[in-house]
């Protein structure tokens, strides 16, 4: 049986297939593009089969041989790099086959080399122009190196749809490969800030919340409540139902938290089987009825693998009283009280009092 971790023999041509086809739409659309100013001063230099053969070639031919190829390579995208440096020998072998009439020679290589940079191809237009130079110098010992420099009026309006249309073309593929990279990118961000088990936020981030919300109250006196939540007896429960199942509790716990709290309150997995939740707004005694809807919450997880498994947490509640005194402070302050709900007993709260006593009693459950 195929991991689910293998990707099919199928999608692995069709990714290896999708740099040749994207460039071969630009490369049709820029060599027929090209072939309008070149036959304008083909036609003015009155040149001889060979130079409308060659355009052809370049402008008809030589695309879909570049599809092709590059196809039938056993690694298309090297033998698409291929195809594009042979771009740049046929660039620049048009520019003494022109004569090097100014306006569309100059066009032609610089099209051609911002081609090479838009592939995003680490230095390619780099290896491209001692091969465009290459291909100048063959071509210019084949023509004599005539040297016709003058542009006319007929010239220059052939060259606008090659500057127009090429220009925004390779603009637009451009736009879009920026577009994607940026979703991947927004994408990766995500998933940073996400813990893969349980979908809450990740300890790093959660944590640097926790920090901004803190330094809020600091700022502008808003209440806020710390509410540190340890699965009870959770080796145990990896000892008896295995990783699977005490991975399945972490999931459901997660779920209770998520569906007990706000929008605007923000739950992460700190690791292990510890959840923290930053309650926004709300005082000690609100923080209760969360607590308790979590407790009541965890208790009624039913684990389909398990079905006499009965899950609970410990939970403990500090108020950020003193937002001076930083995250950590406030964290340790929550942690004490979880620790006494756990040596109380546990699948119980305990609330971390003013000034750092127990002012509050515990609560359980029911």
């Amino acid at each position: 049986m195929r991991s689910s971790t293998q990707v099919p023999a199928s999608e692995h041509v069709r990714h290896a297939q999708r740099l040749p086809r994207r460039i071969h739409r630009l490369r049709m659309l820029g060599m027929g593009l090209a072939a309008i100013p070149i036959g304008a001063v083909l036609l003015e230099n009155q040149a001889s089969w060979i130079g409308w053969t060659w355009l052809a070639f370049t402008a008809v031919a030589w695309p879909q041989l570049a599809l092709w190829l590059a196809l039938r390579h056993p690694q298309p995208y090297r033998g698409e790099i291929r195809n594009l440096l042979f771009d740049s020998v046929l660039a620049g072998m048009w520019v003494p086959m022109m004569a090097f009439n100014l306006l569309p020679s100059v066009l032609l290589v610089t099209l051609a080399t911002v081609d090479k940079i838009s592939t995003g191809i680490d230095r390619l237009w780099h290896w491209s122009l001692p091969l465009m130079l290459a291909g100048a110098l063959l071509a210019g010992v084949a023509t004599g190196f005539e040297f016709h420099p003058a542009t006319s009026m007929t010239v220059m309006v052939a060259c606008l749809p090659m500057l127009l249309i090429h220009t925004i073309a390779v603009s637009q593929a451009s736009y879009r490969l920026v577009r994607k990279v940026k979703r991947q990118n927004r994408l990766l961000d995500e998933l940073s800030r996400r813990d893969t088990l349980t979908g809450l936020d990740c300890r790093r981030h959660w944590q640097e919340q926790a920090a901004l919300i803190l330094q809020q109250c600091a700022d502008n006196g808003e209440a806020a409540t710390l509410m540190m939540i340890d699965v009870d007896h959770f080796k145990a429960i990896n000892d008896r139902h295995g990783h699977a199942g005490g991975d399945d509790v972490l999931r459901a716990t997660a779920s209770v938290i998520r569906h007990s709290i706000r929008s605007m309150d923000c739950a992460g997995r700190l690791g292990g089987d510890e959840f923290a939740v930053l309650l926004r707004g709300t005082d000690l005694q609100a923080a209760e009825v969360v607590a308790r809807r979590i407790l009541q919450g965890v208790e009624a997880i039913r684990v389909d693998n398990a079905p006499g498994l009965r899950c609970t947490v410990s939970l403990g509640l500090a108020r950020a009283d003193d937002p001076a005194r930083g995250l950590r402070a406030w964290l340790e302050a929550a942690d004490r009280a979880l620790y006494r709900a756990k040596s109380s007993g546990r699948n119980r709260l305990e609330v971390h009092g003013l000034g750092g006593g127990n002012g509050a009693a515990p609560a359980t459950a029911g």
